[in-house]
C-alpha cells in the first residue's frame, strides 16, 4: 500500500482527513514568511488577514461565531511551510488555511492539502503549476505568472519594448514568471535575451547586473521581493546599467521602495494588482478606503498596503466561503469556494476551474496594473 495512503487512511482513523469542530470559534490556519527572506511581505499579509478577521468578527462573525486565526511562521522555507501545514491541520485542528506567500512555498503545503482534504486559499503566489498540477484543494485568487503576463501584453508595444532580459528570483516564482512573461513576448514578436537568476538571500547581484549592463536589450524584467529589488536598483544605479525597469509578481511596495532605494528606484515601472495610491479607481472604493483607513489607524505603514490587501480579501473569501457552506466542515467549505462571488480590492472574485480534469483547482481572474515611480510619486502608467 502506498505510503500517502497509509498516511490519508492513519488521519482519517484520527478525524482528521476533514476536519470539522464544534469549538466556539471557527479556526482558519494562516501560514506566511514571518522570518527569513520574505518576512516583511508575509507580515503585511497577516496584518491585512487580521483586519478582515476584525472586520467579520464586528458584524457578528460566520455561522454564529467568531473566526480565529491560527498564525504560523513557515520561515520563508518550503520544507518548513510543509511541517506548519501539518501542524495547523492536526494540532491546531483548522478546517481551511491561506497560505503560503511564496510558489516554492505554497508547491510544498500542496501535498498536504491532499492528504488531509484540507481547502487553501492562496493569496500570494504566482507559480503556473499551483493550479495546473491537479490539486482540487487549492484556490488562489493571485494570478498566475501567464494571467499576468497575458494582462501586460496588450502594453508591450504601447511602450515600446524591443528586447528584453530578466533578472529573477531562483525558485518556482521567479523562474515561472522568466518563462510565461517570455513566451508571450516572443508571440509578441519582442527579443527575449540573457535570464540571470539570484537566491532569495543573495545580497550582491553586481555579476549578473554586469552581464546584463553589457547587452543591447532595453528592458529589464524583475522578480522578487521588495527589500530584494531595493538592493538591486542601488546596485544599478552604482553601475550605471541604463535599462527600462519593470517589476512583476505583484509584491514590490512600490512605496517601500521608494523610501529605501530613493532616486535608485526613479522612473522603474512595476506590475500590480492593487491601487491604494488611488482608491476611486479600484473595483470598490468604499472597502478600499476601509481597509485603508484601518490600516493607517492601526499605524502600520502605507508602503504594506499593497501586500497587505491579498491577506484582507484572502480572509473575506474565506469566511464567504464558510457561511456559503453553511459548516466548519473542510469538505463543505472545498465545495463552496466554487460557489461564491464578492468583490476583492483588486477586483471579482469567482473560481473557474484550472487543471486536470476531476482535479482541477480553482482560479479566480483579479486586476492588474502598470505603475510607475516618477519624483518619488506613484502613479497609473496611461497607456
Amino acid at each position: 500500500m502506498p505510503t500517502f495512503r497509509i498516511a490519508s487512511i492513519a488521519a482519517l482513523a484520527l478525524g482528521l482527513a476533514a476536519p470539522a469542530f464544534a469549538a466556539d470559534t471557527i479556526k482558519i490556519g494562516v501560514n506566511q514568511p514571518l522570518t527569513g527572506p520574505f518576512a516583511a511581505s508575509g507580515a503585511y499579509v497577516v496584518n491585512g488577514a487580521k483586519i478582515a478577521a476584525d472586520e467579520v468578527n464586528a458584524r457578528g462573525g460566520v455561522l454564529g461565531k467568531k473566526i480565529e486565526l491560527v498564525v504560523e511562521d513557515n520561515k520563508s522555507n518550503p520544507t518548513e511551510a510543509a511541517a506548519v501545514a501539518e501542524k495547523l491541520i492536526t494540532s491546531d485542528e483548522t478546517p481551511v488555511m491561506m497560505g503560503a506567500w511564496g510558489s516554492s512555498l505554497t508547491l510544498a503545503v500542496m501535498p498536504k492539502l491532499e492528504e488531509y482534504e484540507v481547502p487553501m486559499l492562496v493569496e500570494t503566489s504566482s507559480s503556473g503549476k499551483i493550479t495546473t498540477s491537479g490539486n482540487p484543494f487549492v484556490f488562489r485568487i493571485s494570478p498566475p505568472s501567464a494571467l499576468e503576463a497575458e494582462m501586460f501584453a496588450p502594453m508591450v508595444e504601447k511602450i515600446g519594448v524591443k528586447k528584453v532580459d530578466f533578472l529573477v528570483i531562483n525558485n518556482d516564482w521567479g523562474r515561472g514568471a522568466a518563462a510565461d512573461f517570455g513566451k508571450m513576448l516572443k508571440d509578441k514578436g519582442v527579443t527575449v535575451g540573457l535570464t540571470e537568476t539570484m537566491d532569495a538571500s543573495a545580497q550582491d547581484m553586481s555579476a549578473q547586473l554586469a552581464k546584463i549592463k553589457g547587452t543591447d536589450a532595453d528592458t529589464l524584467m524583475i522578480t522578487a521581493a521588495v527589500d530584494q529589488l531595493t538592493l538591486v536598483f542601488k546596485q544599478m544605479a552604482a553601475m550605471g546599467v541604463k535599462k527600462r525597469v519593470i517589476t512583476t509578481g505583484g509584491s514590490q511596495n512600490p512605496d517601500q521602495i521608494v523610501a529605501q532605494a530613493g532616486a535608485a528606484a526613479e522612473k522603474t515601472m512595476h506590475l500590480t494588482t492593487f491601487l491604494p495610491w488611488d482608491p476611486a479607481k479600484t473595483p470598490d472604493p468604499k472597502a478600499t478606503d476601509y481597509f485603508l483607513a484601518e490600516w493607517k489607524k492601526r499605524g502600520y505603514p502605507f508602503a504594506g498596503a499593497t501586500e497587505s490587501f491579498r491577506g484582507y480579501d484572502g480572509v473575506r473569501t474565506i469566511a464567504a466561503a464558510i457561511e456559503k457552506a453553511g459548516s466548519a466542515e473542510s469538505k463543505a467549505i472545498q465545495k463552496a469556494f466554487w460557489e461564491i462571488e464578492l468583490t476583492g480590492l483588486n477586483g471579482p472574485i469567482k473560481f473557474a476551474k484550472s487543471g486536470p480534469a476531476g482535479k482541477e483547482s480553482g482560479q479566480s481572474k483579479p486586476g492588474v496594473y502598470l505603475i510607475q515611480i516618477a519624483d518619488g510619486q506613484i502613479s497609473e502608467v496611461k497607456l
